[in-house]
């Protein structure tokens, strides 16, 4: 047998119990980056439900402040309520220039 011949089944014989663990790390591999793939989405879908309660909020303190408070008191004294429209009144003006002024 010449060198080069013994040396080329040196190498098969090394390919032959090197390849089975090639074989494993690269489906750990796979796995490491599925495990990380989740990891970020759910990071992702947290960050962007977060974002969407803070605009939601925003959109309902919006609706509350310039929709349904100023209905609600001229729904209070249409009804008769003026007692307590009024003192809900003082109380929300009193607030909107605590609020502007912060």
């Amino acid at each position: 047998m010449s060198e080069t011949d013994q040396t080329l089944s040196l190498k098969k014989q090394k390919d032959k119990y090197i390849e089975p663990f090639l074989k494993r790390w690269q489906k750990e591999q796979k796995n490491m980056l599925s495990i990380l793939f989740a990891i970020f989405m759910i990071w992702f879908i947290f960050k962007l439900g977060i974002f969407g309660i803070r605009a939601s909020w925003g959109i309902l303190k919006l609706l509350c402040t310039v929709v349904f408070f100023p209905v609600i008191l001229i729904a209070l004294v249409i009804g008769g309520l003026i007692y307590i429209a009024l003192p809900i009144l003082i109380i929300g003006g009193i607030i909107a220039l605590i609020a502007s002024k912060a």
